[in-house]
């Protein structure tokens, strides 16, 4: 398994591609479907709820931001996130908001 994170204009990229049985192109539009499941003899009877990949999307929908997979070469899968990077660490705003108040 491969773990990457870069920028990508305005937004961060976290990419994870692994080597396992990948995800047939007919199945990946909907792999981010709630409770869908690819067919257990495709998986190698690996289970699942069909829920894992479906709360990532909504996550990742919530900040704005996108999630897919592409196929990794024939040897897996690639997953992508992006979502928008911050202007600044979330704790100097809030200590610029807190030296205002007080000022």
């Amino acid at each position: 398994m491969h773990v990457r994170l870069e920028p990508a204009g305005k937004y961060v990229r976290f990419t994870v591609a692994d080597e396992g049985l990948g995800i047939p192109p007919a199945e990946q539009g909907r792999i981010f479907e709630k409770f869908y499941r690819i067919d257990p003899d495709m998986a190698g009877g690996i289970g699942g709820t069909g829920l894992g990949l479906y709360i990532s999307r909504e996550l990742v929908r919530r900040v704005h931001g996108r999630i897919w997979v592409e196929a990794n070469h024939g040897r897996g899968s690639v997953f992508h996130v992006e979502i928008p990077a911050a202007s600044e660490p979330a704790a100097d705003k809030k200590k610029r908001k807190r030296a205002r108040a007080s000022a």
